[in-house]
């Protein structure tokens, strides 16, 4: 969806106070950039990027990252910040924002906070619980653990010292046991028992206007976009992107950068290929192969099987028939793959927009309104949640 530049025939809305925070939440590919372009232009607002795959430097063509000219035009905070090599938890983002905000602010700027992760989103909104912050040895020790003895081995030790967490999740879900099992051995404390905690959201601040606009797009509509943007991705190289970060940097599948939609997908592929890119010295082969041996089996037998045919100086017809369809086959997957991420991020979405009725629920039960306490009247008053169907609509609520 294109907007306008030219803001001068537009008023400003004047129900967003100097103290205020505008979220423009909305799924992936919804036009969410266009219309953050445009706001910046008014020179009213301060852009602060809330998407996890924007961090990581040196991965633009998937992430559909701003150009470098458009990031110089259009500053975004939060935006390369760590290589693909890194991590960066949730309460890092939530720290920093915190600052930002305040920055913003003191140049007299409302930040427009701008993005599809929704886990990032109702952290500042809903809240994180008061789980501590991973230590580097301790990360380092279960790291070393999960590579010596395999994902299993924490899962099945997370299964011991904390059982809700272990019923909780997938066993195959990385991130989070080997988070569960870090948090464990650093505190004796399982991280169930820490997300029980009161939770402190920085969208409660008295001191500042919250408004989180959630923007749910018709389905038909974005699926097209969808479309259409990974077309674009393809043809700019996302392929040679991936390859030129296993050129540059000791990554291995599981790290949170390689599990970004569309990237996993063009791992797969290069596995699926036998892409003489995990002959690199720096590269932990076994890891990539072992992280894809139990999908589509029957694709890397038949790949093994024409390059033995090659070997032989036999026809290399297979070959050419063999990679199209597996580079077929990532691209419908990475289809399916960011549709399933905008379903998510749907439900994601559902579930902000209902925290404003569940306040005000929890409060009308409790006492009226003309009872309310201070700290209830903030939380009812300083946080203003609204859904839209186009971000035409959320352009109109904000000028």
């Amino acid at each position: 969806m294109q907007f306008s530049s030219d803001s001068s025939s537009y008023r400003l809305n004047p129900h967003l106070a100097n103290n205020s925070v505008v979220c423009l939440m909305a799924p992936t590919a919804s036009g969410k950039t266009a219309l953050a372009y445009e706001l910046y232009d008014t020179g009213r607002y301060e852009l602060i990027s809330v998407d996890s795959a924007l961090i990581y430097r040196d991965m633009n063509i998937g992430t559909a990252k701003p150009t470098t000219a458009e990031l110089v035009r259009y500053p975004h905070h939060l935006v390369d910040i760590i290589d693909p090599m890194q991590s960066y938890s949730v309460a890092e983002f939530v720290s920093d924002v915190a600052r930002l905000i305040d920055r913003c602010h003191e140049n007299g700027k409302i930040p427009l906070l701008v993005g599809g992760t929704m886990m990032y989103y109702m952290a500042l909104i809903d809240g994180l619980s008061p789980v501590p912050d991973s230590d580097d040895d301790v990360r380092a020790r279960v790291e070393q653990w999960r590579q010596d003895e395999g994902i299993e081995a924490l899962y099945d030790y997370l299964g011991k010292v904390d059982p809700i967490s272990h019923e909780r999740l997938n066993a195959t879900d990385t991130q989070r046991i080997t988070r569960a099992v870090e948090v464990y051995l650093q505190t004796n404390i399982p991280i169930s028992d820490w997300q029980q905690k009161p939770k402190k959201a920085l969208a409660r601040n008295p001191n500042q206007q919250w408004h989180a606009l959630a923007v749910m797009p018709e389905r038909s509509w974005l699926h097209k976009r969808i479309e259409q943007r990974l077309d674009i991705m393809w043809n700019d190289g996302l392929v040679t992107e991936v390859i030129g970060l296993l050129e540059q940097h000791p990554l291995t599948p599981n790290l949170p950068s390689m599990r970004c939609v569309g990237y996993r997908q063009v791992l797969e592929y290069l596995v699926h290929i036998n892409h003489p890119i995990f002959e690199q010295p720096h590269l932990d082969k076994a890891q990539f192969y072992e992280a894809f041996a139990k999908v589509e089996a029957a694709n890397v037998s038949r790949i093994k099987q024409d390059i033995t045919t090659q070997a032989r100086g036999q026809s290399s017809t297979l070959s050419g028939q063999t990679k199209a369809l597996a580079c077929q086959q990532m691209q419908n997957k990475a289809l399916y793959a960011t549709r399933q991420l905008a379903k998510r991020q749907y439900t994601w979405l559902r579930k902000l927009t209902q925290l404003a009725d569940e306040s005000d629920t929890v409060l009308n039960a409790r006492t009226p309104s003309s009872r309310l306490s201070d700290e209830d009247k903030r939380m009812t008053h300083d946080i203003t949640i609204k859904t839209f169907a186009t971000m035409a609509q959320v352009r109109d609520y904000l000028y």
